[in-house]
């Protein structure tokens, strides 16, 4: 009996031991998930709580199209271009008629001599010559102007962003159309042309 006691008594002690390694193991397999678990968490956390990157991008066709400085040169283009076509169809039809009376004359018989003929054809190519020369006139204006305006206007925004980004401190402000693809939060052309804008009209207003 005293052998089966002991038995009992050491199988007791046995199952006490594995009982008590069972429970630290647990404690520790319980110790890792939560340790695991609030890993988890804090990058889940730090993902979600994930600050965009220092970078941002402008949609230049949309500043571009609301900047007033850029619409009103736009204006200004459009009627220099305007005129342009206006002096072209002015000279063409002065010339067609000056043409078409010589061949009226012409067939009537209206013309006395060779000579007056020719003071008239010299005429005709006085004109033409005089179109020609104020159609490259209009047309270099036009092109010089069109530049110093796409200029005044590249100008006036690369000033406004750097000026802007002094208080943004932004690694980089990119076009969106020189990427593929970018994240949509990262847009900043409103935040551009209400900037543009205010400093325009204040500019004005002085």
């Amino acid at each position: 009996m005293k052998k089966i006691h002991l038995t009992i008594a050491a199988a007791a002690i046995i199952a006490s031991g594995l009982f008590t390694t069972a429970c630290d193991d647990s404690k520790d397999a319980g110790n890792k998930e939560k340790t695991s678990a609030v890993k988890s968490e804090k990058k889940a956390d730090k993902k979600d709580a994930k600050v965009l990157p220092n970078y941002r991008y402008v949609d230049i066709d949309t500043v571009l199209s609301k900047y007033n400085l850029a619409k009103d040169y736009n204006e200004e283009i459009v009627r220099l271009q305007t005129n342009m076509e206006s002096q072209m169809k002015r000279h063409q039809t002065e010339i067609q008629n000056f043409a078409t009376s010589m061949q009226k004359k012409m067939q009537n018989n209206g013309y006395l001599s060779e000579a007056s003929y020719k003071q008239d054809e010299k005429s005709l190519a006085g004109m033409q010559e005089k179109a020609q020369k104020n159609m490259a006139s209009l047309q270099s204006n036009f092109e010089t102007s069109a530049m110093q305006a796409q200029q005044a206007v590249n100008d006036s925004i690369e000033a406004f962003v750097k000026e802007y980004n002094k208080t943004r401190g932004f690694d980089a402000i990119l076009l969106k159309n020189a990427t593929l693809y970018i994240n949509p939060d990262l847009d900043i052309t409103n935040e551009i042309v209400e900037g543009l804008n205010a400093r325009y009209n204040k500019v004005n207003k002085k």
